[in-house]
C-alpha cells in the first residue's frame, strides 16, 4: 500500500564542497524539486511529493534519507525531515450561503 506524503528536507551545516552530492542522494531517496539555499551556503531545503511504499513509515524514511545524505556529506550534518500525509488532511468546508448574500447585498434580489 503506498501513502502520498509531501516530505520536506532541511539540511544545516554541511559540507559545501559536497552540496550536489547531498542534492544528488537526496533525489535518489524522494522526489524533491529544486533545493534552495541560504546566501552562506551552510544550509538548504527542498520538498517535494511521493508516496511511501512497502510499509515504509515516516521514521524509516528519515533513517533512509539521513544515511543518504551523511554518505554524501561523508560527515555528520543535522538533518530535518518534514512529513505530512496528504491523503487526510485536516479541512473545514466554508459555504457561501443565502445568509452572507443577504448581509452583502442587502435589499438585493437573486
Amino acid at each position: 500500500m503506498s501513502r502520498l506524503y509531501e516530505m520536506q528536507v532541511v539540511v544545516h551545516d554541511y559540507d559545501p564542497k559536497k552540496k550536489e552530492a547531498i542534492q544528488l542522494a537526496c533525489s535518489g531517496e524522494w522526489e524533491f524539486e529544486d533545493f534552495y539555499s541560504d546566501s552562506s551556503d551552510t544550509e538548504m531545503e527542498a520538498t517535494g511529493q511521493s508516496n511511501l511504499c512497502g510499509g515504509e513509515s515516516e521514521e524509516e524514511f528519515r533513517d533512509r534519507l539521513c544515511h543518504a545524505i551523511w554518505k554524501a556529506n561523508d560527515a555528520y550534518c543535522e538533518v530535518i525531515v518534514n512529513a505530512t500525509y496528504l491523503e487526510a488532511l485536516p479541512y473545514e468546508t466554508y459555504t457561501g450561503g443565502r445568509k452572507l448574500y443577504d448581509q452583502m447585498f442587502p435589499g438585493r434580489k437573486l
